[in-house]
């Protein structure tokens, strides 16, 4: 039996750039990503402790947030880490704190990996209605009202424990009534959709650039039986989409949706929700201002961590 050897590539960063760098890494062919935020080892999870994980200080830094990922030791390796390195530099282009930046590679056997990564990831309870689980983990509801979203987290889209998703899906529980019809943006793993389905829309349409997040998507999709009421697509952002939405939901860069809010009013039906995540704190003014200039109305402003969502009323 051959055995693979994976190079993890580890950067010690800032809480903003967690999800631009992570994007950059899957782009980049990672098969999978850790993310270590000092934030998490006091955070207070809703729900039991022991059914998510225990976390040793000695696992995690002491500032900012380490993301690791993997790439198969070829010939192609010292290329894809100098690419990296450029893109991850380029952020700074779009005022991105990078933290410290600093980039530290470790050879590892494929086994160990897979160990390594598993570790982190546990069912846990993101909203009162929903959790999210590991595929591999035999997780059984705990009442009839809790809804489990299953997700294969192997390739670089994190299991949907971040703030900014875990507002999003708040937001989207605290919103819907049922029935509605949902847009969910830059889709990645498709966490949103599904949990909008699980939610009793009565159907999503999941958009991404990206033909990667698109497969995986379709495959989350799959793996939840929500395949009947999601349709995912190639898309970028809302361009040339006629569909009208009760409910619009992006998870995805302040600047980017800074773009996309004259899109989202005219692909809402009017009373419609502008759900927007994925919003550092420093950047919580700049999108504000950018769903007011639209005439969208601030109905709320959800906050955790150093992560901001609103929902915006057309």
């Amino acid at each position: 039996m051959v055995r693979v050897k994976w190079i993890e590539f580890s950067i010690h960063t800032a809480q903003e750039a967690v999800e631009p760098i992570s994007n950059i890494l899957h782009e980049a062919g990672a098969s999978g990503v850790v993310i270590e935020d000092s934030n998490d080892v006091d955070k207070k999870w809703d729900g039991a402790e022991d059914e998510i994980f225990d976390l040793s200080k000695e696992d995690y830094p002491e500032e900012g947030v380490i993301v690791k990922s993997y790439f198969p030791d070829n010939d192609l390796l010292t290329k894809t880490i100098k690419d990296i390195k450029t893109s991850i530099a380029h952020l700074r282009l779009h005022h991105i704190d990078l933290g410290n930046n600093n980039v530290t590679l470790k050879e590892i056997q494929e086994e160990d990996w897979a160990h390594a990564w598993k570790q982190y990831y546990k069912p846990v309870r993101i909203t009162d209605s929903l959790t999210i689980s590991p595929t591999w983990e035999n997780y059984t509801p705990e009442t009839t009202q809790e809804q489990v979203i299953e997700l294969d987290p192997g390739m670089a889209f994190g299991t949907g424990t971040h703030p900014s998703t875990v507002l999003s899906l708040q937001a989207l529980e605290q919103e819907m009534v049922g029935q509605e019809q949902v847009i969910d943006v830059g889709t990645g793993s498709g966490v949103l959709a599904i949990g909008a389905a699980k939610l009793n829309a009565a159907s999503v349409l999941a958009l991404d650039l990206d033909q990667k997040a698109v497969d995986v998507a379709r495959q989350n999709v799959l793996e939840n039986n929500t395949e009947n009421k999601i349709t995912v697509r190639q898309n970028n952002l809302l361009d040339q989409e006629s569909h009208q939405a009760d409910i619009i939901v992006a998870n995805i860069l302040a600047e980017i949706i800074i773009r996309v809010t004259p899109s989202a009013y005219q692909s809402l039906k009017p009373g419609g929700l502008f759900i927007t995540s994925g919003i550092i704190s420093n950047k919580k003014d700049e999108v504000k201002e950018a769903l007011i200039y639209e005439n969208f109305v601030i109905k709320d402003t959800m906050e955790m961590e150093d992560w901001v969502a609103f929902v915006a009323q057309k």
